[in-house]
């Protein structure tokens, strides 16, 4: 993949994206979108990548969309006239500029099979908030600021985040932080619920980087995988028997496979040596996937 907006870098087994626009605030671009997009799809399939860290080159995370280009800022085509029986099939190459691009992101993360780590390094307005949300934690730097900006500019959240916000911060909360359209300090949004934690900006990365450690080195990458996906998906559902469907079949697939080694581990009192990898689950992972699509 050729890069030209965001940069990677693998630090034993995590890698460590960095949106890499600096002069510009990293504001984001579809094409910032699509590199975004190739690299979350592509980490499900590489297996020498255990976990996926995000931060912000220079001075800012994310400053949001970039106002400056032609034409659509966002990247849309106005002369189409979408309908929703035309988004039905988010595939259709007729809907690439119809799409939101931040929502091709989150939806890219959402279905990451790696946990995802935001390292908030400065501010983190508009999609650079939102492409937050949809990751596992969001760790912040005391210097940098959060801002679900939309009603300043008479748009909508987007990015996904209408689903995403209100299971993070409930829905009392979604609608007042998308409603005052603020600008939060670092303390603010950990007070909101929107950061897991504050660090000295120095040692904001490698705080990112030993949570992504503490979540995956010696687990097993199919049932870090599954695990991930399950909390994601079923926490959704509308009864918890559908969520037993899942769980009898993750159980059953992890049990007969790393499940016995870390079994066998524990009584004999050594480290498990996991065999399974997160690029081939048990055959249910993507019909599972795929049902609500």
């Amino acid at each position: 993949m050729q890069l030209s907006t965001i940069s990677h870098d693998v630090t034993d087994g995590v890698l460590v994206v960095t949106l890499n626009r600096p002069d510009q605030l990293n504001a984001f671009t579809p094409t910032m979108a699509d590199e975004l997009e190739e690299t979350f799809v592509g980490v499900n399939d590489d297996d020498s990548i255990r976990a996926v860290v995000v931060t912000g080159a220079g001075r800012a995370f994310c400053a949001g969309m970039d106002l400056s280009s032609e034409g659509n800022v966002f990247g849309l085509d106005e002369s189409q006239s979408p309908t929703l029986a035309d988004m039905q099939d988010l595939s259709s190459p007729e809907l690439r500029r119809v799409r939101d691009t931040g929502g091709r992101v989150t939806l890219a993360v959402h279905d990451c099979r790696k946990p995802v780590i935001a390292a908030i390094n400065g501010a983190a307005v508009g999609i650079g908030a939102t492409m937050t949300l949809a990751m596992d934690a969001r760790l912040m730097s005391s210097k940098a600021r959060f801002g679900l900006v939309f009603g300043r500019l008479g748009i909508v959240p987007e990015a996904a985040s209408t689903w995403f916000l209100p299971r993070i911060v409930g829905m009392p909360k979604a609608l007042d932080l998308a409603y005052r359209a603020d600008i939060l300090d670092s303390a603010a949004t950990a007070e909101a619920g929107l950061a897991d934690a504050v660090h000295a900006p120095e040692s904001l990365l490698e705080a990112a980087l030993e949570l992504a450690d503490a979540w995956t080195k010696g687990k097993s990458p199919v049932a870090t995988a599954l695990t991930r996906q399950m909390m994601r998906r079923n926490s959704a559902l509308d009864h918890p028997r559908d969520a037993h469907r899942i769980d009898s079949l993750a159980m059953f697939y992890t049990s007969i496979g790393d499940g016995a080694e870390g079994v066998a581990a524990f009584t004999e009192k050594r480290d498990p040596q996991f065999r399974g990898q997160a690029s081939d689950l048990p055959a249910f992972y993507d019909e599972w996937l795929h049902e609500d699509r």
